[in-house]
């Protein structure tokens, strides 16, 4: 049976969720619930109103493989260490692919928690280069990820800085989209995502 994306509009948590579930756990009681499902992400985004950043390369090309791949990432911070960390969880072709890592950087470390999730946005953007996609979509709870790309927060330290840099030189090649997520809010994959940072950390 083919997976769907069951998009609610308006329910205690609005978002895009894999299975019906946890759909079902979002507008069951609530009171004008909207919600729908779909067989792409591309219909659910569009049901949502998620706009999308997209090179004009891409934009005027065919798409050769689906555009499914999505990516759930979160950082964390250990203030007794100043190790900072990503969490990632991939969901591609019906399948759950988990990364996190932990940095040792004074500088970035300044940005706590931000500074990891800095480093899981660039992790998703290099899995999606390195594994020849041409679109993924970045979930993410701290909404200057995508800001800092759009421009509508100016990047002022050397990390943001490197992390604009970083996406102006991907996108040319890679058209990325960005939702974000109530950060704690028992959203499956952020929570996931969420866990795999502080494990990285041991806390």
């Amino acid at each position: 049976m083919a997976s769907k994306y069951y998009a609610v509009k308006k329910g205690l948590t609005p978002g895009i969720y894999r299975s019906w579930d946890e759909c079902k756990a979002q507008v069951d009681g609530y009171s004008g619930a909207s919600y729908k499902s779909f067989k792409t992400i591309e219909e659910a985004e569009t049901f949502m109103g998620i706009s999308e950043l997209q090179s004009e390369k891409n934009e005027n090309e065919n798409e050769t493989e689906s555009c499914g791949v999505m990516a759930y990432v979160d950082g964390s911070y250990n203030v007794t260490t100043g190790e900072f960390s990503y969490g990632m969880i991939i969901l591609r072709d019906g399948e759950e692919y988990t990364y996190s890592k932990k940095y040792t950087d004074s500088d970035l470390a300044s940005m706590r928690n931000v500074a990891g999730e800095i480093k899981g946005a660039e992790a998703a953007m290099r899995y999606a280069v390195d594994n020849g996609l041409s679109q993924i979509t970045i979930y993410h709870d701290y909404e200057g990820i995508a800001k800092w790309c759009t421009g509508e927060w100016k990047a002022g330290k050397p990390g943001t800085i490197a992390y604009r840099d970083f996406f102006n030189e991907v996108v040319k090649n890679l058209s990325i989209k960005f939702v974000k997520v109530a950060g704690h809010s028992n959203n499956k994959y952020n929570d996931i995502a969420d866990k795999l940072a502080k494990e990285a950390l041991g806390i």
